[in-house]
């Protein structure tokens, strides 16, 4: 038992790295970011290994930016961060012969490419491959991260202004490719962004909101918005 779980784990630290090169990127986008928040580059290490989300992190670095309370950053969390839930149900059907101490493991990592990977194999669920591909995966985000903050501190500003533009290309590969197959998410998109400006500079009630309360209310409306003129059927799902 003890060999085949030494060999199922060298498959996901093999599965992980490509995933962890990748977050890497990211991570040092979000690290650049993480400078003005004033953060050091342990407390970006940190902040990385305990919240594997570059959404929730993102937002969660605006808060600390906008030197808002733990309430927004509370909310905030749960609210990018949601769609995990309906991934741990997922991953929760395959978990019926594993142990309470490997399902609490497996949940604190469930992010979107680990997710991916593990309800992907057509074996047995071990909770082994995941452990594996969460070693490099989880090393390179958080070294990312400090790595982001350390170059921000020591380049000129310029080039941090240049480095910071990776982080919105970031989220164009994420929003771009849902976006051309599914018209509704384009509107949905388009319709974010409009909003968004809208609150930010001519809504009279939104626009004297904190960015990260402002940023909480705007996603349950376009979500629920969305929710309600574009349902997805059980052929869809």
């Amino acid at each position: 038992m003890l060999k085949r779980n030494l060999n199922v784990l060298k498959e996901g630290f093999i599965d992980g790295i490509p995933i962890g090169l990748g977050y890497f990127a990211v991570s040092f986008s979000l690290g650049i970011l993480a400078t003005k928040a004033n953060l050091s580059a342990i407390q970006g290490f940190i902040a990385s290994l305990l919240c594997n989300a570059s959404a929730g992190e993102y937002a969660g670095f605006l808060v600390i930016i906008g030197n808002e309370g733990y309430l927004q950053m509370a909310i905030i969390s749960l609210v990018t961060n949601i769609r995990y839930l309906l991934m741990s149900a997922a991953l929760a059907q395959r978990c019926n012969e594993i142990s309470l101490k490997h399902r609490l493991i497996l949940s604190f990592y469930i992010t979107d490419e680990i997710f991916g990977i593990t309800i992907a194999r057509k074996d047995k669920l071990n909770p082994y491959y995941t452990y594996g591909a969460i070693i490099p995966a989880t090393l390179l985000w958080s070294s990312g991260t400090a790595l982001g903050i350390i170059a921000g501190n020591i380049l000129p500003i310029r080039i941090v202004s240049a480095l910071s533009v990776a982080l919105y290309g970031m989220f164009l590969a994420i929003i771009i490719p849902p976006a051309k197959e599914d018209k509704n998410i384009l509107y949905l998109v388009i319709s974010s962004f409009i909003l968004s400006f809208v609150s930010t500079y001519y809504l009279p009630v939104l626009k004297d909101l904190s960015n990260g309360t402002r940023t909480i209310i705007l996603t349950i409306i376009i979500s629920t918005i969305g929710a309600l003129l574009f349902p997805r059927g059980k052929q869809d799902e």
